[in-house]
């Protein structure tokens, strides 16, 4: 099993939670970070005493305060971890369920998605031993962002449409936009169309919302 854990999130309850699962493995080396800037640093710096963490559990939400962050969410933590400490292994412990971030993050060598929920816990604790035994682990209300036939995909003219969506265009203007820069389909019906299937598919409550997702995917 794990020997050396370190749980990434803000709410004190939650790290006491994890910790308790933790236990149940006898997993008793155990640290804990409220920001992501921290738990990266708390990475590199057992990389270099060379007694490196096993596992990663991070949230992807955390509150903004007064102090400034290079790294401010738990997917970019996870993907900094993944991208420059392959040999961790990381489980995203979160209540998003946009089936997209969840691909993002599966496809980027994560290994578990565990959504907060009432059987949150119970699937902590099977997802690291899945994650253990070299498995990925789903909860079963994002499985599906793994199946091929998930719509999940958007294409070069989606992201150009949410793109001029950020810059203040009306449907309109960015069918012209469109139409100029040889982007197909880039008619009115159909930009209207896109717009909501992408809103659909990120579940957006509206375009302004619908940005913000994808921003905060890093998409545009």
């Amino acid at each position: 099993m794990f020997n050396k854990v370190l749980i990434v999130d803000d709410h004190d309850d939650i790290n006491k939670s994890v910790l308790t699962i933790l236990n149940t493995y006898g997993i008793t080396t155990v640290e804990t970070a409220q920001y992501c800037d921290d738990a990266y640093l708390k990475v590199k710096k057992a990389v270099l005493i060379n007694a490196p963490f096993d596992l990663l559990i991070t949230d992807l939400s955390f509150k903004k305060d007064h102090r400034e962050c290079t790294i401010c969410t738990g997917e970019q933590l996870a993907l900094t971890v993944k991208a420059n400490h392959p040999e961790v292994s990381v489980i995203v412990y979160s209540m998003d369920t946009r089936l997209q971030r969840v691909r993002n993050l599966m496809n980027n060598n994560v290994g578990a998605y565990v959504c907060k929920d009432r059987k949150g816990s119970q699937e902590l604790a099977q997802a690291i031993k899945e994650v253990y035994n070299k498995k990925q682990f789903l909860s079963p209300q994002v499985k599906n962002a793994l199946s091929p036939k998930s719509n999940l995909e958007i294409n070069d003219t989606d992201i150009e449409i949410i793109k001029q969506l950020s810059y203040g265009l009306s449907q309109k203007e960015i069918s012209s936009y469109l139409k100029h820069h040889n982007y197909s389909p880039s008619s009115l019906s159909a930009v209207e169309k896109q717009l909501t299937k992408l809103k659909d598919m990120f579940k957006a409550n509206n375009s302004i919302h619908l940005v913000a997702l994808v921003k905060d995917l890093g998409l545009i």
